[in-house]
This record gives C-alpha cells, sequence and structure tokens, in this order.
C-alpha cells in the first residue's frame, strides 16, 4: 500500500477514535475539567507521522464534532464554533513537532529521554489545542463569568485546569504506552520494517 495512503488512513481512523471516545461522559459539571480521551490517540498519531498529519486528523475529528452535532450544544456563533473545534483540536495534533526525537528515543531505549519528549510532546499539544479554548473562553464564554470576574481570569481558571488535567493525562498515559508497547510509536517504511526516521 502506498505510504502516503496508509498514512492518511490511518488519520483517518484516529480521528474517528477521538470522535468515538468524546462520547465517554467524563466532563464535571462546571466544565472546569474536561479531560480530552481521544488527545491520547491524536498525540499518539503525530508522534507517528508528524506534525502535519496529526493536525490534519485533529482537524477531521474537529469537523466530526460539528457534523455530528456535538458541538452544537455549545454554539454561541459560527466563529466560536471554528475555533474551538476544527482549530483547536488541529492544534492538539502539534505534538508532533517531537515526533522524531520521540520515535528514536524508543527505538534506541533511551529512556530518560523518551520520557522527556514525551512529555515535552504532551504538553505542546495540550496547551496548542487549549490556547483556542482560552480565547473563545475569553471573547465568548467570558459573558457567563461570575459577576465582578474578569472574563479574562475566568477562562484562564476553567481552561487552565482543563490544560494541565489533560496534560497530566496524556502524559502518563502515552509514557507506560511506550514503556510496554513502544512499536505503537514507531511507523513501518515501505518495505514492512519499524523505521523511527520515517
Amino acid at each position: 500500500m502506498n505510504k502516503n495512503l496508509r498514512v492518511w488512513i490511518e488519520g483517518t481512523i484516529i480521528a474517528a477514535m477521538g470522535m468515538a471516545l468524546s462520547y465517554i461522559p467524563i466532563q464535571t459539571a462546571n466544565a472546569a475539567l474536561d479531560l480530552s480521551l481521544g488527545l491520547v490517540p491524536l498525540v499518539l498519531y503525530s508522534y507517528r507521522r508528524g506534525a502535519l498529519a496529526g493536525m490534519t486528523a485533529g482537524f477531521v475529528w474537529g469537523l466530526l464534532n460539528i457534523v455530528l452535532g456535538s458541538a452544537m450544544k455549545n454554539f454561541i456563533s459560527v466563529p466560536q464554533i471554528i475555533f474551538e473545534y476544527p482549530f483547536a483540536f488541529a492544534f492538539g495534533g502539534l505534538g508532533g513537532l517531537l515526533g522524531t526525537k520521540v520515535r528514536l528515543s524508543v527505538q534506541k531505549g533511551h529512556q530518560k529521554q523518551m520520557v522527556l519528549y514525551i512529555v515535552l510532546g504532551a504538553v505542546l499539544a495540550c496547551l496548542s489545542r487549549w490556547f483556542w479554548h482560552f480565547w473563545a473562553g475569553v471573547f465568548v464564554w467570558g459573558a457567563y463569568a461570575p459577576e465582578n470576574m474578569s472574563p479574562w481570569l475566568y477562562s484562564f481558571s476553567v481552561n487552565g485546569a482543563s490544560a494541565l488535567g489533560n496534560i497530566i493525562y496524556v502524559a502518563v498515559v502515552l509514557v507506560i504506552l511506550a514503556k510496554v508497547a513502544p512499536r505503537l510509536f514507531i511507523p513501518k517504511d515501505d518495505h514492512g520494517v519499524w523505521s523511527a526516521t520515517k
């Protein structure tokens, strides 16, 4: 199978997996901590295939939220939906910027480097995604802030808790996966050989 086709099929599966995982009800009542279960497969995919593929899969995942109606329960305006779904979800794939370093450290068994790069990638992916949620929180959801509370502080407190929770969740799960199933991080090349540099 053509390598590019394999990458994009894998990305479509990741987007669908992220969408399926979003139906698991773990969001708290006040949304102060919203764990996004689909970030684990998305960030893992971005480590395997790079930032462009990861961002594309995230963008598709965000579109699926709109098309399948999940985003519409939070609809206030078209720009708000675009920023909080396709844009924000796409930026969850930015962990792929560290993909080569993650793959090489996993393949070579360099445990300290592997943990470092996986954690840094999780931080980058989660903060990049929640950057968009923060701005939506300031300009859209800030109107729902408690009386006398700045929309900036309101958005930071709500979205900051979610960003921190997701960083910890994604980093811990991916570090465990790298230790017990390292081949998940390393794709096969065109000849069926596991290759960390492709």
